[in-house]
């Protein structure tokens, strides 16, 4: 970083939001020329804030080791966290599981008041960075805008707990959550799951670990999901470098979490190589355009279709990796925000409503 940049966390926000709010032609002039591959052109908001975090010295998610690329994750998300979320109560909880308690927060908006469907939400970062507190905003505008309590899990990252750790937490909060439904606001039924990139995948592992049981997850939010870490797709070429995540940075993450090579097959993990997809609940399967995952997150689309689950696919030709975390920003990232969360809410009210037909 140069001198020039190397400014307090505090400025560098207030500068942020200043630059994010200028009008469209000095915004434009700042990202610089459009930025167009594979048939699409990236979004502007898109662009400057890319542009604006090179300037602070943020390019890549990965970093020497886990801690300063923790610590770098936090820094980031509280340059883009510009005030909290408000009409949603949060209340802390504890998740026991065979290897120890888990973090956990359940969000439930105001006007929620008796049972109703509840999303566990697990976050992203690769399984090695982020946390509760760096996806806060985003669980908080899915409970408000989708009208859902929402818990989020704080499960174990690697390298400390390596694969299949973060799997094993995964599915632990979902049978928590099915155990104690009543005490969360809802029943073993209403219980989604959902969480993007590595949270995308452990949403999706945990629908498949689950789909021959009893209870399993009533519908599945996959948020530009890591599904197959066996595989370089063309996106992975096309996107790898410039775009928050990349090339680089996915090596690193599934070195740090699954060091073997070998297991990396494992469909505990690369749940798109599983034989068999048939009876997985139902799955809103988000990506974007300008994403090193986009292709992997497609073809499990096609899987899914293939194998008879009702699936609603929607690329956000015009994003990166991570615009979830980006929602104050504002522009496309919101938009995209409450498309998601208002998809998340039909989908839910129709599987309900499948439910209560059923004889």
């Amino acid at each position: 970083m140069s001198k020039a940049l190397d400014v307090s966390p505090q400025v560098q926000a207030v500068a942020l939001r200043a630059i994010l709010q200028l009008p469209q032609p000095l915004r434009r002039l700042i990202a610089g020329a459009p930025i167009r591959l594979d048939g699409n052109e990236l979004a502007l908001d898109a662009q400057l804030l890319l542009r604006l975090q090179r300037m602070i010295g943020h390019d890549g998610l990965s970093a020497p080791t886990p801690e300063i690329a923790r610590a770098a994750m936090v820094q980031s998300n509280k340059l883009m966290t510009f005030n909290r979320l408000g009409g949603v109560s949060v209340g802390e909880r504890r998740i026991p599981t065979p290897s120890g308690e888990l973090a956990a927060r359940l969000y439930r908006p105001a006007e929620v008041a008796g049972p109703g469907p509840l999303l566990i939400f697990y976050h992203g970062g690769g399984f090695v960075v982020g946390d509760i507190e760096t996806h806060d905003d985003a669980c908080r505008f899915l409970a408000r805008q989708a009208g859902i309590r929402v818990l989020s899990v704080d499960y174990r990252l690697a390298p400390e707990h390596r694969f299949p750790a973060a799997f094993d937490d995964a599915l632990a909060a979902f049978r928590f959550a099915a155990d104690n439904a009543e005490a969360l606001g809802t029943t073993p039924e209403s219980i989604a799951v959902g969480g993007d990139s590595a949270g995308g995948n452990l949403a999706a592992v945990v629908s498949y670990a689950t789909r021959s049981e009893e209870i399993r997850p009533a519908f599945q939010l996959l948020v530009y999901p890591a599904v197959d870490a066996t595989r370089r797709r063309r996106s992975r070429e096309l996107f790898g470098r410039g775009f928050l995540l990349t090339d680089a940075d996915i090596d690193w993450f599934m070195a740090n979490y699954v060091p073997e090579v070998g297991e990396r097959g494992d469909h505990r993990l690369s749940v798109l190589l599983a034989e068999d997809l048939t009876g997985l609940p139902p799955a809103y399967v988000v990506t974007a355009g300008f994403d090193p995952l986009r292709d992997e997150g497609e073809a499990y689309v096609q899987r899914l279709k293939e194998s008879g689950v009702p699936v609603i696919d929607r690329r956000f030709e015009d994003l990166i990796h991570g615009f979830m975390n980006l929602r104050q920003a504002g522009g496309r990232f919101q938009e995209a925000m409450v498309e998601i969360a208002s998809t998340l809410r039909a989908g839910l009210a129709l599987r309900a409503g499948r439910l209560q037909d059923q004889p």
